[in-house]
């Protein structure tokens, strides 16, 4: 994200004066500076805590078994899912902002928040990490439990089609980022209470998603068991709706919410 109080990686410098790109190169992000140590970290903190929420909520729904078919089973993935990302955000905010998704890193990368570069070297660490955390689970599962790892799935008895699926994925994550920028990226938010507002709105979209599309609202979290299992069933729905709601959301909040009052 990027408005914490303290944060150590300034990725908001791309930013002149009420928000503007100062201009297409340093929106690009090629300088030697990009790259500084800073950086690196970033990227590291992002893989590791993305590995680590793969291997906990694609954990949960390999130990939970039936994908939450039943009511507990729903809610155990819910709560591990969204206490994880809460968890997560709130022990790496101040290294890289705490993205774990690549639709977080997309809506902040389009509106201006996070240089280009930065970004795809985030998204990068977050599909390694997620590969990692599903390696992870593979290596302490037996194959007679571990499935797909927790690969998600459409629910072809529940919707309507793919496009159903990709309509469900890009509402669930047009509700997550708009909450990372209500309460991470703006400046006006409470950054304080982030990590939690990110962890419920994870926890609540898995109460309605979980049946249909399985919740992902995370191209990353999908990939990584998708990869590692060989399960690509739709995976597509796992790219165009995540990062099509959470691009939406974010130029949606930045525009309506952010652009007039930081030209005042």
């Amino acid at each position: 994200m990027a408005q914490w109080d303290e944060r150590t990686l300034d990725i908001d410098e791309v930013a002149d004066d009420g928000g503007r790109f100062k201009s297409a190169a340093d929106w690009l992000g090629l300088s030697e500076a990009d790259f500084g140590e800073k950086t690196w970290q970033a990227v590291l903190a992002e893989l590791i805590a993305t590995a680590l929420f793969v291997f906990v909520g694609a954990g949960t729904v390999v130990v939970v078994g039936g994908g939450g078919t039943d009511n507990g089973g729903l809610v155990a993935i819910a709560l591990a899912h969204g206490l994880a990302i809460a968890l997560l955000v709130a022990a790496i905010a101040r290294i890289s902002g705490g993205h774990i998704n690549p639709a977080v890193t997309f809506g902040a990368v389009i509106t201006g928040r996070m240089k280009l570069s930065t970004g795809i070297l985030y998204v990068a660490a977050q599909l390694a990490g997620a590969v990692i955390g599903a390696l992870l689970l593979e290596a302490v599962l037996v194959s007679e439990v571990e499935g797909n790892l927790g690969a998600h799935v459409l629910n072809s008895s529940a919707l309507d089609g793919e496009g159903a699926g990709v309509l469900v994925e890009a509402v669930l994550t047009f509700v997550l980022v708009f909450a990372v920028f209500a309460t991470a990226i703006d400046k006006r938010g409470m950054a304080n209470m982030a990590p939690i507002a990110i962890g419920l709105a994870v926890l609540v979209d898995h109460m309605v998603g979980l049946r249909l599309t399985g919740a992902s609202m995370n191209p990353a979290r999908s990939f990584g068991p998708a990869l590692v299992a060989d399960a690509w069933s739709d995976h597509w729905v796992y790219w165009l709706g995540p990062l099509s709601g959470g691009g939406l959301a974010a130029l949606f909040y930045y525009f309506t919410f952010m652009w007039r009052r930081e030209e005042e």
